[in-house]
């Protein structure tokens, strides 16, 4: 009898080491380093969390899938495993992992649209922006905001021109209320095509107000805008606006959109504007300017009558002898 006590003993004291060994076990599985060697965004596709586990397993984040399994189960109070693309870190541990899935932000993505591109180059860029899916036709001339836009994985991208397109009608409402009450234009959407010239003009943001000017001081003289810009996008059939040589075809081009032939504004807008550009149309320089030539140097030199243009294009011309 005594024999079998001890016996019992002894089995118990073992199954609580073996209890206790295990315990060490699994906290050292849950809060121990993981294989994974390099920080990696990876993509978890909606599915059950056996799936997970493997796609988990297959990337190298998680070493045992039945682990992975297990202590989600056991876990499960704290939330659900979500899809999406995650961003682990080196030997994330398990718990980390389920962390990760349960609550971090997913990846962000970014696609920018710069200043000054026609529709079509908006929805190149668009369609080659990665993560994304779906497809976008060019939008109308004008509608998109040019700036960065963040995404994620799997994000239509008829969503993000749809973003982009409500920016711009937020940013010209919006400037549009606090226009400068003195100038000629009268409505957004002129306001709109007049920033798509001026923003085709000049590389400099301080020279904007300027070029929007002698816009709008030809407008208010009722001469026409010659503006090479809007000669460009007739010439090109809309694919582009700017660098680009203009011939003396180009000029006779019957394209409501050439300026030299036509008065007042073109039908509509030849490019993106950015905020910069619109800001402009809005808020002119106090200038009687009418003219402006490049210096050669990315900047302008501007003239109040013809006399003075035609001494700085000599000048300019002078410049490219020397």
């Amino acid at each position: 009898m005594r024999n079998l006590r001890g016996r019992f003993l002894l089995v118990l004291v073992a199954l609580l080491v073996v209890v206790q060994l295990g315990g060490m076990a699994a906290r050292e599985s849950y809060d121990g380093p993981g294989p994974l060697t390099a920080d990696r965004a990876i993509v978890i596709p909606p599915a059950s969390v056996a799936q997970v586990a493997q796609t988990l397993s297959r990337q190298g984040v998680i070493q045992y899938p039945i682990v992975f399994r297990a202590t989600a189960f056991l876990t499960r109070g704290q939330g659900p495993i979500r899809a999406g693309e995650f961003r682990f870190r080196a030997h994330a541990s398990l718990r980390e992992v389920l962390g990760v899935l349960r609550f971090a932000a997913p990846v962000e993505h970014q696609v920018t649209i710069p200043e000054g591109l026609t529709g079509a180059a908006i929805a190149h860029i668009i369609n080659t922006a990665s993560a994304a899916t779906g497809a976008v036709a060019a939008p109308p001339e004008g509608t998109v905001l040019p700036q960065t836009y963040d995404y994620t994985f799997g994000t239509a991208r008829a969503l993000i021109l749809g973003r982009a397109q409500a920016a711009m009608r937020k940013t010209i409402a919006g400037a549009w209320a606090e226009r400068d009450p003195a100038i000629l234009i009268s409505n957004p959407e002129n306001a709109i095509t007049l920033a798509s010239i001026v923003q085709q003009e000049t590389p400099l943001a301080d020279e904007l107000p300027m070029i929007a000017a002698v816009y709008e001081n030809r407008l208010a003289l009722g001469m026409r805008l010659q503006a090479d810009p809007t000669v460009i996008y007739a010439a090109s059939n809309g694919a582009a606006s700017g660098g680009a040589p203009i011939s003396r075809a180009d000029l006779g081009n019957p394209s409501p959109y050439n300026t030299y032939l036509f008065p007042d504004l073109p039908p509509g807008p030849i490019c993106a504007p950015g905020l910069a550009a619109i800001e402009a149309v809005l808020h002119p320089a106090a200038t009687t300017a009418l003219y402006f030539v490049a210096t050669g140097t990315g900047g302008h030199v501007f003239a109040d009558n013809f006399k003075q243009q035609l001494a700085n294009i000599q000048h300019y011309r002078d410049g490219l002898k020397n």
